[in-house]
């Protein structure tokens, strides 16, 4: 193969983003110099965090230039090499996404065995998406057994790996919020203990009936409406990790909510933002329990699968829309 395309940002997104901002674009494979690979994608992640970053604002990781590639969590076959330790048919994990082929140092890939699990899998239950839900739980929010875990976004790649490490580690009560029946259905055939379609009526009020004892984890992959009303249903000294806020990312106004934050003090409430690239201490702790419960099928996963590179941007406004279950997958 001598042609490769990829996905560039034509354009930066002001509100909801649009096929519009895209433009597929072809070029040539490359050649891999000194310490170098070529890796043929098979499978690259669409991820919520990116809307951040196809804005000209200063963040925690940099803004997608314009005119070129976005890139993200890829998996795929080594097909060139010109690096010791990786050799031409390797399975590797990397972060050269939005492309059919990637050139990369070596030192910016990770070999798998793709006989453990299906190559997919470690974009999501066994690589960050899995390590988000893990960490985020259980060091950020520091649960503990017998207590009230809420999860926004349940049924997405996080929040569903989220509930079901709760039950597994001995939560008292699992609650999820989702955006269809069908997806409340989905988790309660994963464990949660109750779940609810949030547009059914306030959270607020959908939360005390599903948590009439309150909430002392609450896992926030929404912000907006959710955490005001998870603020409102925390017990004392409760614990937020708050792990994105896909509901405000394509807003062009200040959010509206939470309007409660006073209640923080009285409740002694900590609300803590966290990436999970600074919990990489517990990478070892995850990879044992969560090998363990696939291997003894008390772990389950989701994915949504879009196939092409070319359809890669619909597959993230479909995220943004909230049309996956579980994780999003480009399939290249």
């Amino acid at each position: 193969m001598t042609s490769n395309r990829e996905i560039h940002l034509a354009s930066r997104p002001r509100g909801w983003p649009t096929e519009e901002n895209f433009r597929l674009v072809e070029t040539e494979v490359p050649t891999p110099g000194p310490g170098q690979i070529v890796v043929r994608n098979q499978y690259l992640s669409v991820d919520p965090y990116m809307r951040g970053r196809m804005n000209d604002v200063k963040s925690y990781v940099p803004p997608y230039a314009l005119d070129a590639p976005l890139d993200g969590g890829a998996i795929g076959e080594v097909v060139a090499s010109e690096a010791e330790g990786i050799a031409v048919g390797d399975t590797v994990l990397h972060g050269l996404g939005w492309r059919e082929y990637a050139l990369l140092d070596a030192t910016a890939a990770r070999t798998v065995d793709p006989s453990l699990a299906p190559v997919s899998a470690y974009l999501s239950v066994l690589g960050m998406t899995g390590m988000t839900a893990y960490a985020g739980l259980l060091e950020v929010a520091a649960m503990k057994p017998g207590e009230t875990v809420f999860v926004s976004a349940a049924a997405g790649a996080v929040g569903s790996l989220v509930g079901q490490i709760a039950k597994l580690k001995g939560a008292g009560r699992v609650v999820g919020s989702a955006g269809s029946p069908a997806k409340v259905e989905r988790l309660r055939a994963l464990g949660f203990d109750a779940a609810f379609d949030y547009h059914d009526g306030p959270v607020r009020d959908s939360l005390k009936a599903a948590a009439p004892d309150g909430v002392d984890v609450y896992f926030d992959n929404v912000g907006g409406d959710h955490l005001e009303a998870a603020i409102s249903a925390m017990n004392l000294h409760g614990r937020a990790a708050i792990c994105g806020m896909i509901a405000q990312y394509n807003d062009t106004e200040p959010p509206a909510a939470p309007r409660n934050l006073a209640l923080v003090v009285g409740k002694r409430l900590t609300l803590r933002g966290f990436l999970v690239r600074d919990h990489g201490d517990v990478r070892e702790a995850f990879v044992r329990d969560v090998a363990g419960w696939l291997r003894e099928g008390r772990l389950s996963y989701d994915e949504t699968i879009v196939d092409g590179i070319e359809n890669a941007p619909a597959a993230f406004l479909g995220l943004l829309r909230g049309d996956n279950l579980g994780k999003m997958l480009v399939r290249v």
